[in-house]
């Protein structure tokens, strides 16, 4: 029996208050942001729904994970009160911003307008 365990995850990329700016503002690839915490399930059950959009969608969108409770500094410059939050970036812009976990079909169409 084989399982892809790490594969996609590994697309998804860990930030933190020291890196964001370079990881996500400077990028020149829309960034989705997954503003997440260990404690909160929801944010566990769309963590392979983001793993599959990160590894579908390599080369057009980046994905990143940012631990509020490991870094407050950007959960508060961003006003994210409720988790998962997920903000899209393009060109170091905030362009839309998601509050809850949802189905990877859902995901793709709230964010349809946004990557095109």
């Amino acid at each position: 029996m084989t399982t892809a365990t790490n594969t996609p995850a590994a697309a998804v990329v860990s930030v933190t208050d020291a890196t964001f700016a370079a990881e996500v503002l400077g990028e020149r690839l829309p960034v989705l942001v997954d503003f997440t915490a260990s404690w909160c399930p929801p944010c566990r059950m769309i963590e392979p729904v983001l793993a599959d959009l990160a590894a579908e969608e390599a080369g057009r969108l980046k994905i990143v994970r940012l631990d509020v409770d490991a870094n407050p500094e950007t959960q508060a410059a961003y006003g994210v009160l409720s988790m998962p939050t997920l903000i899209l970036f393009r060109g170091g812009e905030r362009v839309t911003t998601l509050v809850g976990a949802r189905s990877k079909a859902r995901l793709l169409r709230d964010l349809a307008g946004a990557l095109d």
